[in-house]
């Protein structure tokens, strides 16, 4: 019996930069991360919660200005 390796290529959009997290609904977070259903980022970008952000990750800038201005 003999092993291979399948290399998987990586499905991202246009932008080839640094992976960027999200700002989305804290309640959507955990059943996302279960169920596999799509959540909806501030700047409108879907997609399933696959993992967590850790402290000084890279933030989406328009995440980001729009979560500022709600809180002025």
């Amino acid at each position: 019996m003999s092993t291979q390796v399948l290399e998987r290529p990586e499905l991202k959009d246009a932008d080839t930069g640094p992976e960027m997290f999200h700002y989305v609904r804290k309640e959507k977070i955990a059943e996302s991360a279960v169920m596999g259903t799509f959540v909806v980022a501030l700047c409108g970008e879907t997609f399933p919660v696959t993992k967590a952000a850790k402290p000084g990750s890279p933030v989406c800038p328009q995440c980001k200005e729009i979560y500022e201005s709600m809180s002025e």
